[in-house]
């Protein structure tokens, strides 16, 4: 059997690849979580948020907890760690004081400010062991395999909705 038949019909658990891609993470985690927690006082979680609010200014809680992948108690547990921290500023929306808008504060953004560039010489170096091509085509894999881990997700959330009559 070839090495590219491994993901195919793995013979032991480092075959699989969601274990490798967890080693991976984990492995190069390492160099990102030590720097937050121990340079800037931030959990991962909290970078988490952080940048996709970077990205996406003025999101609800329940858009950060779907961007981030976290529950909703989780990211409001995160979101009041943050609010604590002069990191972020919640505004409700007069309307509606049920819904409230996320926004970093200017102590937030100078943080987001000094840690992405570092995040990204350390993606960078990450892989720099590979060509333009190969780069151009992990890309393309990385793409295709979350669409179909979002297809199998939707599959199984599909099949494990309740019955009309059912719970």
């Amino acid at each position: 059997m070839t090495d590219a038949d491994r993901l195919a019909h793995p013979l032991h658990q480092a075959d699989l690849l969601l274990y490798r891609l967890y080693r991976l993470h984990v492995t190069a985690g390492r160099l990102v979580v030590p720097m937050c927690e121990s340079e800037f006082g931030i959990t991962r979680r909290e970078w988490r948020l952080l940048s996709f609010l970077a990205e996406s200014e003025g999101a609800l809680s329940s858009q950060l907890a779907e961007h981030a992948m976290l529950d909703r108690a989780r990211t409001s547990r995160t979101l009041t760690r943050l609010a604590a921290k002069k990191l972020i500023v919640r505004q409700p929306r007069p309307s509606d004081r049920r819904e409230v808008h996320v926004y970093l504060s200017e102590q937030g953004r100078r943080l987001y400010d000094a840690i992405y560039p570092r995040v990204v010489a350390i993606n960078r170096e990450l892989v720099a062991g590979l060509t333009h091509e190969q780069r151009q085509v992990l890309d393309t894999v990385v793409d295709a395999l979350q669409a179909q881990a979002t297809r199998m997700g939707t599959a199984v959330a599909v099949a494990a909705a309740p019955r009309d009559g059912g719970t």
